[in-house]
């Protein structure tokens, strides 16, 4: 018994010894996995002055927003843009009224809420249309009801949107704050009335910097660097950037795989003309065309075979023809002859917002709304005056409800038809997907043949082989190129006499969602950031190509090295060294003929010249425009030759004088630059500036 428990208490220590090891293996593990991106527990997408935005929080966001985003067209890289620039106003701004101790009460809310002027969405919701009054009362009840006793979904939202307005409130707050904030003081405003009425006359020489080779000019890296130490802030760096180069290897659609789809799209001609229902069947053969069900005006169809589809009967079908990168069949469906415009008045009360996708009434109650709108028309109520003060419709509402004379397709289809197929002076309720809408029409102008037609269209696309062939030509460059070294052999070698071409793209960020030159590459950006520079990366399928790349530059976060900033401070630099050069050259100044003998440039004259103005003989050269009004050389040469932005300038200022200027009282011109920079501070957010003081971390690439 004593050995076997001299064992176990052994073992135990052992065990013990063992499981220690392994968990500080993973904490390691953890803190290492938490230095690499999105491995491990990491969901932080990025901090704004230390506080955290988490990723399932941003996703969720992203989410929400999507249907809304689609509808506008936005793609899925500028929507997650846009939940972010969100988030980070979202906390600048808080962080502001914090400080300012800036609030918005229960009071206050009330009042927003309920009060003479309601958010605009609860105002169209809850006003009579009878009377074309809000009602409070109903809107109120209707909240406390979701606070008492809604779903908890229905709480959400209503807690969501009371947080917007919040918010929204609070900006307005801050932003009456700043832009009243403006003042300018009486010396300022005598001071710039003075520069405003001065005038200068000027004789000068100028040689320009270009009469100087630039091969002639050296501009060393200390150079480079000295310049960039004395201008830090300019080339400070926020994020690391890389740079590559790549080979294309194209798999774009060959004959073969063109003619391949015109035979298969050919193929269903029978078809296409049997079918009664060209909505289901251009679905079902999945058709790169969806089927608009509305009429078009001849004129208004651009496509080069339409005279032939024209003049088909009905039911006819035409082609395949090709249209950009696709075959079509045609099918003509009907023809109406129809106006070329109409004039319609409207009133909308609205079910939906289609691009938030968000229901604002339901619709029996929109329904019997519209009717009572309808009925109230019939006893004699005016159309403009109820269309001003009942319509949802921002675009025509102010005018009575009414659209002006506008073109056949325009509008949604069952608003479009009844416009153009009903004759003039009838009024009728139409749904649409906004909602419904009371319309008149007003007028109907021109007429031409409107031809309703369904289109049968299949995409060129590469067929296997052709993609086969590119990605296997691709695998084998990547796989005999194993460094920067071996990929530039490798391509002078095998591809230069085939008239490739090595391309670059240059400063890729690491949230990047498309390469210049590329397109839509968010996968190879990815990629790009995971490698160590001289790294050959893997084949990458980018539209209609795959890309064999080796990164060539990594530039990290900081103050550039100077060859990064070369291109931008060289040719500073190098006028400078020009303008040395040239001032050797010219020696002392003693007057101005001297200097135009010696430089071999003729004597120029700048008359009325002004100091708040454009100056057409010296442009932005503002180094020359300040000696011009400087007094102490009023009457002489000015000592020293101007290095200008084009040249170096000897100037001579012959005159200074002034002139009368219409400037206004004091208080008008104050009145008038503090509109202005009211004005100013509405277009330009103090976001941007906020932004630039704050510390901004963004992870996205790790997750996106």
């Amino acid at each position: 018994m004593s050995i076997l428990q001299t064992i176990r208490d052994k073992g135990a220590i052992i065990s013990a010894f063992v499981i220690g090891l392994a968990l500080l293996g993973f904490i390691l593990m953890d803190a290492f996995s938490g230095r690499t991106g999105a491995g491990g527990n990491d969901t932080v997408v990025g901090s704004v002055n230390g506080r955290e935005v988490d990723y399932v929080a941003f996703q969720k966001k992203i989410k929400e927003q999507e249907e809304g985003a689609k509808q506008q067209g936005m793609t899925p890289e500028q929507l997650q843009e846009n939940v972010w620039n969100g988030e980070v106003m979202q906390i600048l701004m808080d962080d502001q009224f914090e400080e300012l101790g800036m609030t918005v009460g229960k009071k206050e809310l009330t009042d927003y809420l309920f009060g003479i002027n309601p958010p605009q969405d609860l105002k169209q919701r809850f006003t009579d249309p009878a009377t074309g009054q809000y009602d409070a009362n109903q809107a109120s009840q209707l909240i406390n009801n979701i606070r008492k006793s809604g779903k908890p979904e229905d709480k959400a939202q209503l807690n969501n949107y009371l947080e917007s307005l919040i918010f929204n409130r609070k900006v307005e707050k801050y932003t009456s704050l700043l832009t009243n904030s403006a003042y300018f003081p009486k010396w300022f405003l005598e001071k710039q009335a003075v520069d405003n009425s001065l005038i200068a006359k000027t004789s000068y020489v100028t040689v320009p910097y270009t009469s100087i080779s630039d091969s002639s000019v050296k501009v060393s890296d200390k150079d480079i660097e000295s310049y960039i130490d004395d201008h830090k802030k300019e080339f400070e760096q926020k994020e690391e950037s890389r740079s590559i180069s790549y080979v294309v290897f194209d798999a774009a659609p060959t004959a073969s795989d063109s003619a391949a789809v015109r035979e298969q799209v050919g193929s269903l001609s029978n078809a296409f003309a049997a079918a009664t229902d060209a909505k289901s069947f251009l679905v079902q053969q999945g058709s790169g065309l969806e089927f608009l069900d509305a009429y078009l005006p001849g004129s208004k169809i651009q496509i080069t075979v339409k005279d032939s589809i024209f003049a088909l009967p009905t039911g006819g079908i035409y082609g395949p023809y090709l249209d950009g990168g696709s075959y079509v069949l045609a099918k003509k469906i009907d023809v109406k002859t129809l106006p070329d415009s109409a004039k319609v008045r409207h009133i909308l009360v609205k079910t939906t917002d289609p691009q938030a996708q968000r229901v604002i009434l339901d619709d029996s109650t929109a329904k019997k709304r519209i009717d009572s709108i309808a009925l109230a028309m019939n006893n004699g109520a005016s159309f403009d005056s109820l269309a001003m003060r009942l319509s949802q419709d921002e675009g025509s509402a102010s005018k009575g409800g009414v659209y002006d004379y506008f073109p056949q397709g325009q509008m949604v289809p069952t608003f479009n038809e009844f416009a153009f197929e009903k004759p003039v002076g009838t009024r009728g309720v139409v749904k649409t997907d906004f909602g419904y809408h009371l319309i008149e029409v007003l007028g109907q102008k021109g007429s031409q043949p409107n031809y309703k037609i369904a289109y049968m269209a299949k995409a060129i696309t590469p067929s296997s082989e052709t993609d086969d062939a590119a990605s296997s030509a691709a695998s084998t460059f990547a796989g005999n190129s194993s460094d920067q070294k071996a990929f530039d052999a490798n391509f002078d070698k095998t591809l230069k006499a085939q008239n490739r071409n090595k391309l670059v793209a240059q400063d890729i960020l690491p949230g990047a969602s498309e390469i210049t030159g590329l397109g839509s590459s968010r996968t190879l950006v990815r990629n790009i950031f995971s490698a160590d520079k001289g790294a050959v990366l893997q084949p990458e399928r980018v539209g209609s190509a795959y890309i064999v790349a080796v990164v060539t530059e990594i530039n990290e976060a900081g103050t550039q090295t100077a060859a990064k900033a070369r291109t931008a401070v060289e040719p500073v630099l190098r006028n400078r060294k020009k303008a040395e050069m040239l001032k050797q050259k010219l020696g002392t100044i003693t007057t101005l003929e001297a200097a135009a003998t010696k430089l071999g440039q003729p004597v120029q004259v700048a008359d009325s010249l002004r100091f708040n103005g454009t100056n057409a003989a010296f442009g932005f050269e503002s180094k020359v425009i300040g000696a011009s009004f400087n007094a102490s050389y009023k009457g002489k040469v000015v000592p020293e030759a101007i290095e200008g932005q084009s040249g170096i300038f000897v100037l001579r200022v012959d005159n200074i004088g002034t002139t009368s200027v219409q400037n206004g009282s004091i208080q008008e011109q104050r009145s008038m630059l503090q509109m202005q920079a009211r004005q100013n501070a509405m277009y330009r957010s103090p976001l941007e500036a906020l932004k630039t003081a704050a510390k901004i971390k963004d992870n996205r690439a790790k997750f996106f």
